[in-house]
């Protein structure tokens, strides 16, 4: 039997406090062995490379960003987004900018399409500016890093074991016909 393929993509920028959650995931993740078919990256804020890597035939793909929604800076939120169609020209390519909508739409337009995707997003505290560069992630949401981890893992996990499973059905079927 074939190996899931399962990208992890850390989105974010590190000049920009707390945008740097997902690149920190990401790299803790990376330290850490991952089973057999599963990647992780630290996409940064390369959106074009991440749009490439999700047409790469990934069975799923987990994006980790900052996102926020307005909850107290450091909650973790798990979203399995639905992608709506853009209206016409609504998304123009950025070869140097990361927006994870703007990306899965340019997955359509080069023709690709997008895996089953979850977002696992932390509340912001601070972002900082161009202008006004920060480093380093805020308290809250740098003591939620590690239960991302583990979330993280806990979806991969989640993903192995539904494709066993459907793997020894479909066995099951095949030696009873």
């Amino acid at each position: 039997m074939s190996s899931p393929r399962v990208l992890i993509a850390g989105i974010g920028n590190i000049f920009l406090g707390d945008d740097a959650f997902g690149v920190e995931v990401a790299r803790r993740l990376a330290a850490r062995p991952q089973p057999e078919g599963v990647r992780v990256v630290d996409f940064g804020i390369r959106g074009f490379d991440l749009a490439y890597a999700l047409m790469d035939g990934c069975e799923l793909a987990i994006l980790v960003d900052a996102l926020p929604r307005g909850g107290t800076p450091g909650t973790l939120y798990v979203l399995e987004p639905e992608l709506a169609e853009p209206a016409a020209g609504a998304f123009p390519i950025e070869t140097h900018g990361m927006d994870p909508v703007k990306v899965l739409h340019l997955v359509r337009a080069l023709g690709g399409r997008c895996p089953p995707l979850r977002v696992v997003g932390c509340e912001p505290a601070n972002f900082g500016s161009d202008e006004e560069p920060i480093m380093g992630l805020s308290q809250p949401v740098s003591a939620a890093v590690d239960e991302a981890v583990h979330l993280v893992e806990a979806l991969v996990r989640e993903q192995l074991e539904g494709r066993r499973a459907t793997e020894q059905t479909a066995t099951a079927t095949f030696l009873e016909s």
